[in-house]
């Protein structure tokens, strides 16, 4: 009994095993097929994701075509664009086409929600104009989230340029090793460092390549760092103790801002304190002090 047993045992461990090795073994032909040869998934995917680019893109040139604007105004746009991130070409379309679909679509809105019986000049005035302003809303709301993100990334992205240039390598391949490591943490301003490494490779001088990523970005900080680094170019001081300066200087901003911010909280309260806890706070102390005066006040003039 002992035997057949065992043998039972022995014959289902080594089928199982044959099992898990063909298993694994289809596993592992499918991985470098998959490697060879990519899923035409994945490129079918990626085929309907640029068609709805381009049908966005040209709906939204049919509608840009019907919104008037100079050049002055377009370098403008294109400008606040470009410091949104927005640098591909279907972006000016899309804003500007927005920027007429947005009042036809609330004036829709309201015409079958029946918002427009209440006021229908009114009605229609707010959502014609509020829907031509809500893409520059939008935008300038965009803008400012972007320069936070790149001014509380400028000093990490500065300590680790000192790090490189301080083990041997120039500024330039100090920046290029920098956009490498920080492209997940900091992908804001590794995408600026990167189109300067992009226009310096192209030729473009490096104090000029510096100088068009602040005006791009519109960043004070960024500025600043620009104008050191020329000056520091110009005299032949030492690059890597200027950013280790410039970096203890914006993390001291930062803790002055903060303190700043912590030293208004007081002030702030003070409307919802008088606003809304005070008199509830009365409410409850003199509520029932109240309720006992007035009853016995009822009861002496009867």
């Amino acid at each position: 009994m002992g035997f057949i047993v065992l043998t039972f045992v022995a014959v289902f461990i080594l089928v199982g095993s044959g099992g898990v090795l063909l298993f694994y073994r289809e596993m592992m032909l499918k991985r470098i097929s998959e490697t060879i040869t990519p899923r035409t998934h994945d490129k079918s995917l990626m085929k309907v994701v640029r068609e709805a680019k381009t049908s966005l893109g040209s709906i939204m040139e049919r509608f840009e075509n019907l919104m008037p604007k100079s050049d002055k105004e377009v370098s403008v746009v294109l400008q606040r664009l470009q410091r949104a991130g927005y640098r591909n070409e279907t972006a000016m379309k899309v804003f500007y086409g927005s920027k007429v679909a947005t009042p036809l679509l609330l004036s829709a809105i309201a015409l079958v929600t029946g918002l427009a019986n209440l006021g229908p000049f009114f009605v229609y005035l707010l959502t014609l104009g509020g829907g031509f302003l809500a893409p520059d809303f939008w935008l300038g709301k965009v803008i400012e989230k972007r320069q936070k993100k790149l001014n509380r990334g400028l000093p990490d992205v500065l300590d680790l340029l000192v790090i490189c240039m301080e083990a041997g390598l120039s500024l330039d391949q100090a920046l290029v090793r920098t956009t490498e490591e920080l492209a997940k943490s900091q992908p804001e301003l590794c995408d600026e460092l990167g189109v300067v490494v992009l226009e310096q490779r192209a030729g473009r001088p490096r104090s000029e390549s510096w100088k068009r990523m602040a005006d791009r970005t519109g960043v004070d900080n960024l500025r600043n760092l620009v104008s050191m680094l020329v000056q520091t170019e110009q005299f032949g001081t030492s690059i890597a103790k200027m950013l280790r300066v410039h970096a203890d200087t914006l993390r001291t901003q930062r803790v002055q801002a903060v303190e700043e911010a912590a030293a208004k909280t007081s002030v702030k309260l003070v409307f919802p304190l008088v606003l809304f806890i005070f008199p509830a706070l009365f409410l409850v102390t003199l509520g029932p002090a109240a309720i006992v005066m007035f009853e016995s006040f009822s009861k002496l003039t009867k």
